[in-house]
């Protein structure tokens, strides 16, 4: 655990992430440290998803994006898939009210296939009611897996039967629409990034940190810390750090 914020630290506004994502890793594992059924974690890890997002939209962070549900998950439990999708229907109609109130425009990347029909119908309706607000973007990677979404992508670009370079090949992406990742933090001590949005990663900061999802989403003081360790990063896009490599004077 962090032993962090003994003192208020200062956030530097030209150093704020314009987009975060977040892996929502180890919801069972702290429901069974709470002694509670494993599922409960799931819904434990939405519990204050508004508060969090509010907070880092306050501090200039534009966009976040939540890996909710891979393309691999299927092959969980058909009760624990079952629950997940009952928990995300709720969920989505919650944030459609939550999406008008608050100026958010919402986005659901990944496939629809083998969505629940209810839950594919109010993906498209809280991005369709959603579209044209401005304070903000939250991102559900839901039913998603980076492989899928390039695989895709290059089909729909073969369908159209035109050369494509990096910018145009984006427009094919269900995150085409979407800032580069300058940021990506996985919780629950899993080291790896577990095919999410292998594109829009390219140059980004990755943060892992051993809190499980639930105790991140409840914590002020941990997303100071995704802010602090954020700006002590010295981001360089493969430029390296300015130095006189040839050794003449200037």
């Amino acid at each position: 655990m962090f032993n962090l914020f003994k003192k208020k630290s200062n956030i530097e506004i030209t150093k704020i992430p314009k987009h975060i994502a977040f892996i929502c890793d180890g919801n069972r594992r702290w429901a069974e440290m709470h002694g509670l059924p494993p599922l409960e974690g799931h819904r434990a890890g939405i519990s204050n998803f508004e508060n969090l997002v509010d907070w880092f939209i306050k501090r200039g962070v534009t966009t976040i994006t939540f890996y909710i549900f891979s393309t691999e998950n299927w092959n969980r439990s058909e009760e624990e898939v079952n629950f997940l999708m009952n928990l995300f229907i709720a969920e989505m109609e919650k944030n459609m009210k939550n999406a008008m109130e608050k100026n958010l425009r919402y986005r659901v990347i990944g496939s629809r296939e083998r969505l629940p029909k209810k839950l594919a119908k109010l993906c498209d309706e809280l991005e369709e009611k959603s579209a044209e607000n401005t304070a903000g973007t939250v991102v559900f990677a839901l039913n998603y897996g980076g492989q899928d979404e390039i695989v895709r992508a290059v089909n729909a670009a073969i369908k159209e039967g035109k050369p494509v370079d990096k910018e145009t090949f984006e427009t094919y992406m269900d995150t085409g629409d979407l800032l580069p990742i300058d940021l990506m933090v996985r919780t629950s001590n899993e080291n790896r990034i577990s095919n999410f949005l292998l594109w829009k990663l390219a140059y980004a900061e990755l943060l892992f940190i051993p809190e499980h999802w639930p105790e991140l989403v409840r914590s002020e003081k941990l997303w100071q810390h995704v802010l602090e360790e954020y700006q002590k990063r010295d981001r360089r896009f493969g430029g390296g750090k300015k130095k006189n490599y040839s050794g003449k004077q200037k």
